[in-house]
C-alpha cells in the first residue's frame, strides 16, 4: 500500500515537469525583446493600485492600436449630429443623463405636446386659486410633500381634522 502511494505521488509531482519540457523556455534577448515591446506599446501595468495599463492610463503617449470597427466620414457623423440636434436627442447638461427632448418634449418636432389645452384660463386660474388655498401645492424641497403637510398649522382643516379623526374626537375642532 505504500509503494503505491509513494509511486502514486511521484507521478503526480512529475507531471508539471515533463508538460513543461515540451515548450522551449525563452532566451535573455527574447524575454527583453518582448519587455521593450510591452513598453513601447504601453501594455506593462502602471504603477499604483489602479490595475490599469501605460497605454490606459496615458493614451496618447503611446501609438493607436488599430481600429476593426469601420470608419465614418466627417460628413457622416455631422449629419449624425444634425439629426440628434433636430430630434433632441443630444444628453442634457449636467449629472442628470436626460436628452434634451426629455427635459423640454415641446421644443422638438417629434414629441410636440398639443397646444390646446381642454381647460379654459378662468377654470385653470379657480383651481390655483383653490389649491393655495388648501395648501396643495408641492413644497420646495426634494421630497414632494405639499404645504399643508409642511404646515399644517397654516391650513384649515388639513391636519387637525385627520388627527381628531385618527383619535376618534367626535367634538367640534378649534380653529375650523
Amino acid at each position: 500500500m505504500k509503494f503505491k502511494t509513494a509511486l502514486l505521488l511521484a507521478a503526480l509531482g512529475a507531471a508539471p515537469l515533463l508538460a513543461s519540457a515540451q515548450s522551449a523556455p525563452l532566451t535573455r534577448e527574447q524575454v527583453r525583446a518582448e519587455l521593450f515591446q510591452a513598453i513601447r506599446s504601453g501594455d506593462i501595468m502602471g504603477s499604483g493600485e489602479s490595475s490599469m495599463t501605460l497605454r490606459q492610463m496615458n493614451p496618447r503617449a503611446y501609438p493607436a492600436q488599430a481600429a476593426t470597427a469601420p470608419k465614418k466620414t466627417r460628413e457622416q457623423v455631422q449629419q449624425e449630429l444634425g439629426q440628434a440636434i433636430k430630434s433632441g436627442e443630444m444628453m442634457a447638461a449636467g449629472e442628470s443623463g436626460a436628452k434634451l427632448n426629455e427635459i423640454a418634449p415641446g421644443s422638438y418636432p417629434s414629441q410636440a405636446v398639443a397646444a390646446v389645452s381642454p381647460k379654459s384660463r378662468d377654470e385653470v386660474k379657480h383651481e390655483l386659486a383653490e389649491a393655495i388655498l388648501h395648501g396643495e401645492i408641492v413644497a420646495n424641497g426634494e421630497d414632494g410633500r405639499m404645504l399643508k403637510d409642511v404646515f399644517p398649522g397654516m391650513y384649515r382643516g388639513s391636519h387637525t381634522a385627520d388627527v381628531a379623526a385618527e383619535r376618534g374626537y367626535t367634538g367640534s375642532v378649534r380653529g375650523m
